[in-house]
């Protein structure tokens, strides 16, 4: 199946290079990510053709995870509409429009005083990472923690390959801004987890870190175009479009939460 978004594209490449597992069975994909199989966006299927068949996915996506809680539909191609998803959402899956936005250059941002933007280096920032994500999500469980430090540290594996670099803005000391950069080393470099403390938005750190990022997959991932994803009615979008980044497509993803 040759993938069509961008954003799925990159998201393939994010995930082979963190170790998932791909397998083309001819109009969808699998991806299996064992080492976290509460990942939903790790454990899913893409789909590329005969779209409404929500009975047909869902049937395969049991078939194709059996144990999993959660089900992850990716639409790859998809134009949205009401009948196209109506099958799903009836099953009880919600739906996410995701937009795929594009820079081959970054706009200079405003300084931010008092900010210091770096690479991640050594156990200690990377043990903030983890608190600063685990922080800014609603869920405080024992097994969201866990969740995501599997999810730090296939991020830190991507950097030591040098497939990857992961960024910080630090305020006196303390990571409040995180974001990653990923690059197939071919030209294609894709955003990943843009994430600001709460008490620390609107001072200009995102702005600052995904130009600190974003220049250096420039330099030295190869990178020749950049790729970041967004939610089409969250006002970060507007961040993303003042710093260079152009609309280049709408995705289709469908969900249901485990239990």
């Amino acid at each position: 199946m040759r993938v069509a978004s961008l954003g799925f594209a990159t998201d393939l490449m994010v995930r082979e290079l963190a170790g998932s597992s791909v397998r083309d069975a001819g109009d969808h994909l699998v991806i299996e990510t064992p080492r976290n199989p509460t990942f939903y966006w790790g454990n899913f299927i893409l789909v590329g053709d005969d779209f409404a068949n929500h009975q047909r996915w869902l049937a395969v996506f049991a078939r194709e995870f059996p144990r999993a809680a959660h089900i992850a539909i990716g639409l790859d191609g998809a134009a949205q509409s009401d009948a196209l998803v109506a099958g799903y959402l009836a099953a009880g899956l919600g739906l996410e429009l995701v937009r795929v936005l594009t820079a081959t250059a970054l706009a200079v941002p405003k300084s931010a005083p008092g900010v210091v933007c770096r690479p991640l280096a050594g156990d200690r920032d990377w043990e903030q990472a983890l608190d600063l994500r685990y922080e800014s999500d609603a869920d405080a469980s024992a097994e969201h923690r866990l969740f995501l430090r599997r999810q730090v540290e296939q991020e830190r594996e991507l950097t030591r390959t040098g497939d990857a670099a992961w960024f910080g803005a630090f305020v006196d000391g303390r990571m409040r801004a995180g974001v990653g950069i990923v690059s197939d080393g071919q030209g294609l470099a894709r955003f990943q987890n843009v994430e600001t403390d709460p008490a620390f938005r609107r001072r200009g750190l995102a702005r600052a870190l995904i130009t600190a990022a974003g220049r250096h997959a420039f330099a030295a991932l190869r990178a020749r175009t950049l790729v970041i994803r967004a939610d089409p009615d969250y006002h970060a979008i507007d961040l993303y479009r003042s710093l260079g980044f152009a609309d280049a497509g709408t995705e289709i993803e469908l969900s249901k939460a485990g239990h």
